[in-house]
């Protein structure tokens, strides 16, 4: 018989933990649980309930239906993408309850909403090509500017994998690091020639012996003899980068941190590499996720069948 609680701010409690200790997920990851399952706690206490046995089908539905039509004091609502996430999150939380026998709803009776479709955002090598010759080199801003867009571009890095590379990570004569991704799954990350060559232009301009790879200038400045982990750029700053030299090279699209690793992946598959590859390369889990750039890989079998196949 199972001892854990079915009240659900200890049973959310555990859960956490459980994500910290034995799944060894990022704080983020962790973070984001928390956001998306106290907000179901909330709800779910004003909707009358006390324990996680109360939680049905029905309820479910309900609270399906308060997510559908939440609005914030702004009058913002949640896309349907961010509604799959609260969904997921709720899925994710019976999962561990179930394995631990606690006589709660299971979470295969949960169907995930249909989530928004959402166009890839890439830049054809041209267009890339022109996005990172905008940083001016002659100042040291640029200069970390043009070591960030050429590393991002090179890597296919996530963007918070990015932020978190220190100094002692990167081999510049195999031209290589390691880095600790999604689902804290490690992988080797390959530098061009000439993203390698603007980042040790990069880090051999500062004086500093700070650990983070990419640091900030403004703001209150870090003692010399500390770690620099206060100096450390923040995802946000890495977007807006990106985004203000988007706007500068006038691009006919958007583009994010994520849209180059979109760019990077469409790069690799253009120019012959095999899914499999991309997948290790982007650290994904799995072959399906990578599977989202059959806009290249589509062509690239029509001319592979028009070239091998007999049949004229």
């Amino acid at each position: 018989m199972s001892t854990i609680s079915t009240e659900p701010t200890v049973a959310l409690k555990l859960f956490l933990e459980h994500l910290e200790v034995e799944r060894n997920v990022s704080r983020l990851t962790i973070r984001n649980y928390r956001h998306y399952l106290q907000r179901f706690c909330n709800w779910f206490a004003q909707a009358g309930h006390s324990s996680l046995r109360d939680l049905d089908l029905e309820v479910v539905r309900q609270y399906r239906v308060y997510l559908s039509r939440y609005s914030d004091d702004q009058g913002r609502t949640l896309s349907k993408r961010t509604q799959s996430y609260y969904t997921i999150a709720l899925r994710s939380w019976l999962k561990f309850l179930v394995k631990r026998d606690a006589p709660v709803l299971h979470p295969e009776k949960i169907d995930l909403p249909r989530g928004e479709s959402i166009p890839m955002r890439f830049l054809s090598l041209d267009k890339m090509e022109n996005l990172l010759s905008q940083p001016s080199i002659s100042k040291i801003h640029g200069l970390r500017d043009k070591a960030i867009l050429e590393v991002l571009f090179s890597t296919g890095l996530r963007v918070s994998e990015l932020v978190g590379l220190n100094r002692e990570q990167i081999d510049f004569e195999s031209r290589e690091f390691g880095v600790i991704g999604k689902g804290r799954r490690p992988r080797v990350v390959f530098l061009s020639d000439r993203a390698a060559t603007w980042l040790e232009k990069w880090l051999n301009q500062r004086s500093d012996h700070w650990r983070p790879v990419f640091i900030r200038f403004s703001g209150k400045i870090a003692a010399p003899d500390e770690d620099g982990e206060k100096m450390r750029l923040t995802a946000r700053s890495i977007q807006r980068i990106v985004d203000k030299y988007a706007k500068k090279a006038h691009l006919p699209l958007k583009i994010s941190p994520h849209g180059m690793r979109h760019s990077f992946a469409t790069d690799l598959l253009a120019n012959g590499a095999g899914l499999r590859d991309v997948q290790e390369m982007l650290g994904h889990k799995s072959i399906a996720t990578t599977q989202i750039y059959t806009h290249v890989t589509r062509p690239q079998l029509k001319k592979v069948h028009q070239r091998f196949h007999t049949n004229e």
